[in-house]
C-alpha cells in the first residue's frame, strides 16, 4: 500500500477520534422521561438541499430495562411540514467501531455515509440516523445485539418528531445497510410493541446481519471475519459479561484491544484495520468453533433476526460476490420470511460485494420506501 495512502487513512482514522464533544455526556438527572424524549439538540451545518440537521441526544431503553442516552443525526427538509406531519425514514448504519468515539454523527462524511440521503430529503422526508447506545455516548457499544440497536432505532423516530418543521407524523420506514441491516430488522420486530403510537410502514435491509452464528462460522477464516468475531466477542464480554479469555488466546488480546479502538469511516480505515488485525492470522481463537460454545452460542442466537408481523413489508436487497454476509445467508432468512407470511421484495446485485450493497441499491430502496409512504400494495417475491 503506497505511504501516501496510509497517511490518509490514519488521518481520517485520527479525524473522527479527536471529534467527540461535551455534547454527549448528560447528567442522569436528565434521564427521567419516555423513550424518545428529546434531550439535546444543536445545528450541524453541510446537509444536502438546505436542509436542516441537528445533533440530537434523547432517550431509549437500555438491555437492562433502565433510560439510557442515545445520539444521533436528524436531517429536516425545508419548508412547512404538511398537515399530519412528514414521513420518516430512519437509518441504521453498518459498523463504524465499538468505542464511543467512533459515532457516525462525529465522522468527516457523515452525509456521504447516509446512503439515499438527498433523494430521501428532496421527496419529504425526515431521516434520523442513530448512533447506537455506546457511540458517541458512554460505552460500552452492544454491538450486534439487536434488541438494543432496534430500541434505538425507533426512538430516534420518536425524538425527531419533536424537531423544528419535522411535523408530528406517527409513519416512519427503517432503512439500514449490514449492521444497520440487522438493526432495522430488529425495530420491525419490536415497533409494535414498544411504539405503539407510531407506524411502521416498511423495513429495507442491504446484506444484513441475520444468522449470527452463520456468519461468524462462514468467515472465522478470513481476516474480515477475524474482525467482525473479535468485535463481536470484546463487545459482548463487557455487555454481557461473557468471559472472553474462555474462547481467546490470549496473545490475541494485543491486537483485538487495537482493533476495539479503530474506527471505520472509509475503506482507507479498512486497510487500516486489515493491518491491525494480521496477528490474529497466528494467534486468536482457543476453541474450534465458538458458535458452538456457551454463552456465545447462545447469545448469538438471541441476537440473530427474527420474524417480522406479516402486515410490515420488507426489502432486502443481497450482493452476488458478497464474503462477509453470503447470499445463501440472505435468501434463508427471505424463505423464512415468506414462510411467516411476509410480504418481501429481493433485490439481488450481480457482483456486488459487502461494501456497496447499500450504495448499489439504495434508488430501489428509496423508491419502495415512497411506494410505502403512498399506500400502494408492496410488491412480494415470495413464492407461494
Amino acid at each position: 500500500m503506497p505511504n501516501a495512502l496510509v497517511a490518509a487513512a490514519i488521518f481520517g482514522l485520527a479525524q473522527i477520534a479527536s471529534a467527540q464533544t461535551a455534547f454527549y455526556d448528560a447528567p442522569e438527572s436528565l434521564l427521567a422521561g419516555a423513550p424518545g424524549t428529546l434531550v439535546r439538540q444543536e445545528p450541524m451545518d453541510g446537509a444536502p438541499l438546505g436542509a436542516s440537521t441537528y445533533r440530537v441526544l434523547y432517550r431509549s431503553t437500555g438491555l437492562n430495562g433502565r433510560p439510557i442516552f442515545v445520539s444521533g443525526v436528524v436531517i429536516v427538509p425545508q419548508g412547512a411540514p404538511p398537515s399530519g406531519g412528514r414521513p420518516i425514514v430512519a437509518w441504521a448504519h453498518p459498523t463504524s467501531g465499538i468505542v464511543p468515539r467512533c459515532a457516525p454523527s462525529l465522522a468527516i462524511f457523515l452525509f456521504q455515509q447516509i446512503q439515499g440521503l438527498r433523494s430521501m430529503v428532496s421527496r419529504g422526508f425526515v431521516v434520523a440516523a442513530t448512533d447506537y447506545p455506546g457511540l458517541g455516548t458512554p460505552g460500552p457499544h452492544p454491538y450486534l445485539v439487536g434488541e438494543s440497536e432496534g430500541r434505538a432505532v425507533i426512538d430516534i423516530v420518536r425524538a425527531a418528531r419533536a424537531l423544528p418543521r419535522a411535523g408530528e407524523g406517527k409513519d416512519f420506514a427503517v432503512w439500514g445497510h449490514s449492521q444497520g441491516g440487522q438493526a432495522a430488522l430488529f425495530a420491525g420486530m419490536l415497533a409494535n410493541a414498544y411504539a405503539p403510537e407510531l407506524r411502521l410502514l416498511g423495513v429495507a435491509a442491504a446484506a444484513p446481519a441475520t444468522d449470527l452464528a452463520k456468519l461468524m462460522s462462514d468467515d472465522i477464516n478470513s481476516i474480515g471475519g477475524k474482525n467482525i468475531t473479535a468485535m463481536t466477542l470484546w463487545s459482548w464480554h463487557r455487555v454481557y459479561g461473557a468471559a472472553i479469555d474462555s474462547v481467546i488466546d490470549p496473545r490475541a488480546m494485543r491486537a483485538i484491544d487495537r482493533l476495539a479502538q479503530e474506527c471505520i469511516e472509509g475503506p482507507f480505515d479498512l486497510i487500516v484495520r486489515q493491518r491491525t488485525g494480521r496477528p490474529l492470522e497466528q494467534y486468536f481463537l482457543t476453541v474450534q468453533d465458538p458458535t458452538k460454545t456457551e454463552p456465545w452460542r447462545s447469545l448469538l442466537e438471541q441476537n440473530s433476526t427474527g420474524v417480522l408481523s406479516p402486515e410490515i413489508p420488507i426489502f432486502l436487497a443481497q450482493g452476488t460476490n458478497d464474503e462477509i454476509i453470503q447470499p445463501a445467508v440472505t435468501q434463508a432468512y427471505m424463505d423464512k420470511l415468506c414462510k411467516a407470511g411476509s410480504k418481501v421484495r429481493m433485490v439481488k446485485l450481480p457482483g456486488i460485494g459487502h461494501a456497496r450493497a447499500a450504495q448499489a441499491s439504495t434508488m430501489a430502496a428509496v423508491n419502495w420506501m415512497t411506494d410505502r409512504f403512498a399506500g400502494k400494495t408492496p410488491p412480494d417475491d415470495c413464492v407461494r
